[in-house]
């Protein structure tokens, strides 16, 4: 039987639950455990598809095609163990669930109730989850303790615990312990107020975590554990850390926490084999080189919206000793400002993917820059969409090239609707989701840098290149070097007499890990490395 363990949070939100989960599955997987992670959602959305990227962040889409929470994204980056639609799950998820059973019948006249319908449901998604080989789970809540709306998957976890029985259950708390510099002092009572509200609904925190920006004296750990109720040796500092978040699994490591959590639940396993993690610490601590990306995006005001392509980019410099430095660049200051002058000096340009008109023509500028000043280029999603429209005005001679997401009467639509996203009336769910393959060109970069004839890339979109334009693209020099199977649909673009221009549909970001660099991104850094070399200093 699979042992579980549930991680909440208390006193804020956005104390990296997320990380110290995610960091705890690299530590137990390092030691040879089969590992799952998930993570429960308080908000009633059945998934965060619909909701913008300002509330939410990016939504990060799985290889089966489930639109998920982020932090999805930091359990399989840190710990390369795929996720599922089984590994998030919402409150409008398990709502809509007993809802549908109910009108079924399933229920059989009942009066259907939080306790026992709804934690029962919850229940059973935590327990999917469990399947057969699998050693331990890692169940992330959502919000933080005391939240109205995640009352009933702490109820649920409350009594998965009692039916799981001694020994195969563990609760982790993760905290906040403040420093108050006007006082000078580090204080613990939020934490204990966190803990107590736990307590308050009969759940015992076993490990305690405490996030904090200074190191917690003697004194403030005994405390924790007696008004906490919990083991002095199960209290456990969680520093800001210095250079990277990758630094937090062998902060943890250095404290025991993996051992602890093993004696906790009457594991064995070999000691933990984290070199090529320690490699890569020292790396990102010891940069040789230097490269700046100019990200020109719609949502650079909220860092979350492009998460897993800042993670995607480091893990690629990090792959060459250097360290790249982000220049962001809103993409609707290119439409009135002077583009050479808010992109001078940018090693490598880089256009994310997005939704709607705003923006689009500053990014279409960017592109534009990038193609003719030779500088390196990415283009993912919109960001290859933009490329096609650019090519199509400035070298096709279309020069009213569009989308037909931005104007669905223009002559040029460069870029369709894909036809299975004509009929659909529902907006969650229905994009093209999920991992699709594709075959690499022979004598392309794409597939110099895949190394590969065929490789699988998640996909969140509804528009493509239109097929009608494409022996007229192909003629003044775009190359085609990515198609699916079938030929039918134009993956991945790239221009021949460009030193680095290649933009493809897919979202490569999702699969970068900090260990294993996406193959894309490290053409990108290193493309943008000779660029520095060869550009003479202004």
């Amino acid at each position: 039987m699979a042992k579980h363990i549930f991680i909440t949070g208390g006193v804020v939100s956005s104390l990296g639950k997320g990380i110290t989960a995610a960091s705890i599955g690299l530590l137990l997987k390092s030691r040879g455990l089969n590992v799952r992670m998930q993570k429960l959602d308080p908000y009633i959305n059945v998934d965060p598809g619909t909701m913008s990227p300002y509330q939410h962040g990016e939504v990060y889409v799985t290889d089966d095609g489930a639109e998920t929470d982020l932090d999805l994204g930091h359990y399989e980056r840190f710990t390369g163990i795929p996720c599922s639609r089984q590994s998030n799950f919402t409150t409008g998820q398990i709502y809509s669930t007993v809802i549908a059973k109910e009108r079924r019948g399933d229920y059989l006249g009942a009066t259907i109730q939080v306790i026992p319908h709804i934690t029962n449901e919850i229940k059973a998604a935590i327990r999917a989850v469990a399947t057969e080989g699998v050693d331990v789970v890692l169940t992330e809540i959502g919000g933080t303790a005391g939240d109205i709306e995640s009352l009933p998957f702490l109820e649920a976890i409350r009594q998965l615990n009692l039916e799981l029985g001694r020994g195969n259950a563990l609760f982790i708390h993760l905290t906040l312990v403040p420093y108050l510099r006007a006082a000078g002092e580090m204080k613990t009572k939020p934490a204990q107020q966190s803990a107590s509200v736990l307590r308050s609904i009969g759940i015992q925190p076993d490990i305690l975590i405490c996030r904090c920006e200074k190191h917690m004296a003697e004194e403030h750990f005994q405390k924790l554990a007696l008004y906490c109720n919990v083991p002095r040796q199960a209290v456990i500092e969680e520093k800001d850390v210095a250079t990277s978040i990758y630094e937090v699994p062998l902060e943890l490591e250095h404290q025991k926490l993996d051992d602890l959590i093993l004696e906790y639940l009457h594991l064995q396993a070999p000691p933990a084999a984290l070199s090529s993690w320690r490699k890569m610490i020292s790396a990102i601590r010891n940069p040789t080189h230097e490269v700046e990306i100019a990200l020109v995006g719609k949502y650079i005001k909220l860092r979350d919206a492009y998460k897993s392509i800042y993670e995607a980019l480091d893990h690629a410099a990090f792959s060459y000793e250097t360290c790249v430095k982000i220049r962001l660049v809103q993409a609707e200051d290119l439409e009135k400002k002077d583009v050479a002058e808010l992109l001078a000096g940018a090693d490598g340009i880089l256009v994310p993917g997005g939704f709607g008109h705003r923006g689009v023509e500053g990014k279409i500028r960017a592109i534009e820059f990038a193609r003719a000043q030779r500088i390196p280029f990415l283009g993912l999603c919109l960001g290859m969409q933009c490329a096609v429209i650019e090519f199509g005005r400035n070298v096709c001679g279309l020069a009213e090239a569009t989308s037909e997401e931005l104007n669905p009467k223009a002559e040029h639509q460069v870029i369709a609707l894909m036809q299975t996203q004509k009929d659909l009336k529902q907006m969650g769910g229905t994009m093209r989701l999920g991992a699709y393959p594709c075959v690499l060109q022979k004598d392309t970069v794409a597939r110099a840098l895949y190394r590969t004839e065929r490789v699988d890339e998640r996909h969140r979109h509804r528009y493509e290149f239109n097929n009608t334009y494409r022996d007229q693209f192909a003629a003044k020099g775009m190359v085609f070097s990515g198609v699916s199977p079938d030929g039918l649909l134009v993956e991945i673009i790239e221009l021949s007499e460009h030193p680095f221009f290649i933009a493809t549909q897919a979202h490569p970001e999702f699969k970068s890990q900090p260990t294993k660099p996406h193959p894309l991104f490290r053409g990108l850094i290193k493309a943008a490395m000779t660029h520095r070399e060869e550009t003479p200093a202004a």
